[in-house]
């Protein structure tokens, strides 16, 4: 800040202000780097890993792994949040979007960006580190995926697919909370982690599909103008087909894979509102508009909430 008079009656009327300042506003661009306004990502990802957890325990996990999923899910989410804006900063400056990013701005540093990313992920492994050895075994894999996501949109026609393991790795490492142990072998890692779900995560990869399409149609034209890949690029004019194809693939794999465990009104209410939500995404993204498209991918999280609803209440009702 240069000296003025002006700031110089300012530090003696508040000689704080100075210190004060500036680190509140390094604390909002940090923040804002892991976009911590917009609860939405976060959202998406923890409704499917905490369905998952009450699938594989039967109801109600414990308090112990409903606090490591949700905080584990905030804080990886977040530390995402810093690869991608590292990985992707030269592109982010051409798109209208995400063009105010602090890291394309060079409001924070690429190195400030990497540090706070490297310590979120420590925090959540910390976390992790509390329930054993097979799950502390697949979270090595779950950050791999988090780490390759951000360059597989340089090289992938369809980098939401790569996407969408990523953010349905938790649902694996959920069941491995539960029925993993401490003695480490791939025998162990296989069976911590049962059919139903890579099942289950397979039908989320369709979700996660959708939706990112949905995202990915907000920045399409600036994405062909800089060569990026999406998936709204390469489905072209199918692409609310698609959305919607991806959208009904999801409920129907998890619908088919539960139905016999959650023979419910709860469940089946679920299902009935999630089509319906569906429904009300179509409406949204038909007209291929950002501020629909937008809107739409924001709202996904309350699909994913209704889902995770009647499976809880299901076995709350047992």
């Amino acid at each position: 800040m240069p000296f003025t008079p002006a700031n110089s009656r300012v530090s003696r009327v508040c000689p704080e202000n100075s210190f004060v300042t500036p680190f509140k506003l390094r604390v909002a661009r940090y923040l804002d780097l892991v976009r911590w306004n917009r609860p939405a990502g976060w959202l998406l990802l923890l409704w499917p890993t905490l369905s998952a957890l009450w699938i594989a325990f039967g109801g109600f996990p414990g308090w112990h792994l409903l606090l490591v999923f949700t905080l584990g899910t905030i804080l990886m989410r977040s530390a995402g949040c810093c690869i991608n804006d590292v990985a992707d900063r030269d592109f982010d400056r051409h798109v209208k979007r995400t063009a105010v990013r602090p890291v394309t701005t060079g409001a924070v540093s690429v190195t400030e960006a990497l540090l706070i990313g490297a310590l979120l992920a420590l925090l959540a492994f910390a976390l992790v580190l509390t329930t054993n050895m097979v799950t502390i075994a697949w979270s090595f894999i779950a950050l791999a995926l988090t780490v390759l996501y951000p360059f597989a949109k340089r090289f992938v026609s369809m980098p939401q697919a790569v996407l969408g393991v990523a953010f349905s790795f938790g649902v694996p490492m959920a069941f491995s909370s539960v029925r993993g142990g401490d003695a480490l072998s791939l025998i162990a890692m296989q069976s911590s982690v049962p059919l139903l779900a890579w099942v289950l995560l397979l039908g989320n990869l369709f979700w996660v599909l959708a939706y990112d399409t949905e995202y990915a149609m907000v920045d399409r034209d600036d994405d062909l103008a800089i060569g990026m890949k999406t998936s709204a690029i390469t489905l072209g004019r199918f692409d609310v087909a698609a959305v919607l194809l991806c959208y009904l693939v999801y409920i129907v794999i998890w619908d088919a894979a539960l139905t016999t465990q959650l023979q419910s009104t709860s469940f089946y209410a679920a299902v009935t509102l999630a089509f319906g939500q569906v429904a009300w995404h179509y409406t949204l993204i038909r007209g291929r508009s950002r501020e629909g498209c937008f809107k739409a991918f924001r709202l996904n999280h309350w699909l994913g909430f209704t889902l995770f609803a009647g499976i809880a209440a299901s076995f709350a009702i047992k």
